[in-house]
């Protein structure tokens, strides 16, 4: 099933990630937050676990393209897609993260104009409502 999903964080002008459509491997259209999370969380970690470099792929000259120039500039962010980190994650420990992470209050969910706040909530896919991750970030400070 495919999905729509963006990343916002509060007080930034554009999203992190700006409606990405990604495929999941559900046979009902009705699942839980807890599922979806630990979908997602699946789904993402295979994406890294795809893109990181073999030891023998390291890249030694770290110099863009010369049409990537522009790239950087439009999206205000300098990367040149490296993963220098070359652990495996676990797909378990990363659920699990992601889950807590959620009750915690790190990040806020919406399934189109709801906001999702329990991990029982049912989901109905088949609406085709866009999903959007808030990262929630808290102030420093002293109260002094």
């Amino acid at each position: 099933m495919n999905i729509s999903i963006s990343v916002k964080q509060l007080g930034k002008k554009h999203p992190i990630l700006q409606e990405k459509t990604i495929s999941l491997d559900i046979s009902a259209s009705q699942i839980s937050v807890r599922t979806f999370l630990e979908l997602i969380v699946k789904h993402q970690v295979a994406l890294f676990h795809s893109s990181s470099f073999e030891w023998e792929d390291q890249d030694t000259i770290h110099l863009p393209k010369e049409n990537y120039l522009p790239i950087l500039t439009d999206t205000g962010k300098v990367g040149f897609g490296a993963v220098y980190n070359h652990n495996k994650v676990n797909v378990a420990v990363a659920q699990e993260n992601a889950i807590v992470a959620f009750q915690d209050g790190l990040y806020a969910l919406f399934y189109g104009d709801d906001q999702l706040e329990s991990l029982t909530e049912e989901i109905d896919l088949s609406q085709n409502k866009s999903i959007t991750f808030i990262r929630l970030t808290f102030l420093a400070g002293s109260y002094w």
